[in-house]
């Protein structure tokens, strides 16, 4: 019976404890509580105090990438295409009517002297005209010696007083004539030697064979353009321009000229501008001296960058980092003020565009720090931070 009691008294005991510590912890509870309110309002009113001073308080810097804007040489081209031609170009060409060809001498790809023969034509015809005329030559030739002995005959006579001076002079007139006969008969010989080398067709130029369009057996037209001879160690690069150009580009004009296929840049000049404008294409077409190359091979398709401006000590920008609203074309800058970063619009004035590279005539200057990347959704005043 003692023993029941003594536990339950332990017991009771026990709960009494157990209740007083929790009802401790609440009460600490409620005390912290009240502190943390204290301290946020506290807080709150200090933000607000502050944002009253510093209208950046508060608010998360963007981060950004700048760049130092400096001056440098601004060109502007015009991106075209042209291609390559050889500035000597024959068509091989009989100086007579042309004929039926006997012989060719030469094939495609063949390498050839200015005189050298290209083909024969047929000559039978040209062979006995001259073989006439030659023998009309010696005939006649053989009458103005038979006359000029007997010319001389009568003078030694005539001397001696034997004869008469009729004699004589008519002996000195068959002479002149005899003279005048073989003179002719000589332009007669000559002309047919002239014919009979017309059959043989030569080159007006050194070079290259380009095209062979004539075989054995078939007529070769005089002016026609079966066998084509390029010399491609003189080319030049030829280029139609259009119209709105004409006052930018003439003679002295700076060239870049770009062969792909060669895997080549050649720097030239424009040596030659064409003053007419094509009806059709409303183009004119300029030219320019290319160097001698082995590479290189006329029709080659060439980009040719034709320089219609430059400024020295220009400023430039990317042209992605150009923007607009409705006051006009602006870029964002950074600014230090307050000892803080901030995002500032300059309002620019612009030039030419030439690749990326935007020239800015006006509100930028050397030095000034424009940002590059993270502009985008930028506003003027915003807090920067720079990556």
């Amino acid at each position: 019976m003692l023993s029941a009691s003594l536990a339950l008294l332990i017991t009771s005991c026990g709960d009494k404890d157990a209740k007083g510590d929790l009802g401790d912890k609440k009460a600490e509870l409620e005390k912290l509580k009240k502190e943390q309110k204290t301290v946020n309002e506290k807080i709150a009113k200090l933000e607000e105090e502050i944002a009253k001073v510093d209208s950046t308080a508060g608010i998360k810097a963007k981060l950004v990438a700048l760049a130092t804007i400096g001056t440098d040489t601004f060109t502007h081209f015009i991106d075209l295409q042209g291609r390559v031609e050889s500035q000597n170009v024959a068509f091989a060409s009989s100086r007579g009517i042309g004929g039926l060809v006997k012989a060719v001498y030469i094939k495609q790809g063949d390498v050839v002297r200015k005189g050298q023969s290209l083909l024969k034509l047929e000559d039978a015809a040209q062979r006995q005209q001259l073989a006439a005329a030659e023998q009309q030559v010696a005939g006649i030739n053989a009458q103005l010696e038979q006359a000029k002995s007997i010319y001389l005959r009568q003078q030694n006579l005539w001397k001696e007083n034997i004869g008469t001076e009729l004699q004589v002079l008519s002996a000195k007139t068959n002479v002149e004539a005899q003279q005048s006969q073989l003179n002719a008969a000589k332009a007669n010989a000559e002309a047919a030697r002239d014919q009979l080398n017309y059959t043989n067709v030569t080159a007006e130029i050194s070079g290259t064979v380009n095209t062979v369009n004539v075989r054995v057996g078939e007529l070769f037209q005089s002016g026609g353009q079966q066998i084509q001879i390029v010399n491609a160690s003189d080319l030049k690069v030829l280029v139609q321009v259009p119209e709105n150009y004409l006052g930018k580009i003439g003679v002295g004009s700076n060239l870049r000229v770009t062969l792909p296929e060669a895997n080549k840049v050649i720097n030239t000049r424009v040596s030659v501008a064409s003053p007419l404008i094509d009806p059709v294409s409303r183009s004119f077409y300029i030219e320019g001296r290319m160097p001698s190359d082995k590479t290189l091979r006329p029709n080659q398709i060439a980009v040719v960058q034709i320089q219609d401006y430059k400024a020295p000590d220009a400023i430039t920008v990317p042209v992605n980092t150009l923007q607009n609203d409705e006051k006009g074309k602006f870029v964002m800058v950074a600014m230090t003020e307050s000892g803080k970063i901030i995002a500032r619009k300059k309002a620019i004035t612009v030039g030419e565009l030439y690749g990326e590279n935007l020239e800015v005539k006006s509100g930028l200057q050397a030095g000034d720090k424009i940002i590059v990347d993270g502009f985008q959704g930028l506003y003027d005043g915003q807090l920067i931070t720079i990556n």
